[in-house]
């Protein structure tokens, strides 16, 4: 399912990605296209993408609350322990 943008971004989220280096651009950029999504629970989905960060590939995992109205992006962040998420 594909956001289309029609989310907002909650306060902690906003300072978590200030502190992280992540641009509401990259998140919007991984909500639209990301490479897996996870439904960890009801309302709880996770959008996943690798992309390259000052020159090292990361995954970046974005949180979505998509009970509201518009979805809410709870927190991003992004890490460098790949294998960990994967399948």
């Amino acid at each position: 399912m594909q956001m289309n943008e029609h989310f907002t971004f909650s306060k902690h989220a906003k300072e978590r990605m200030k502190s992280r280096g992540i641009t509401e651009l990259q998140v919007r950029s991984i909500v639209n296209n990301p490479d897996k999504i996870i439904d960890e629970s009801e309302c709880k989905r996770i959008y996943q993408k690798k992309l390259n960060a000052n020159h090292k590939v990361m995954l970046f995992r974005i949180f979505l609350n998509i009970c509201k109205t518009p979805g809410m992006i709870i927190t991003a962040y992004k890490t460098s322990k790949i294998k960990k998420y994967e399948d």
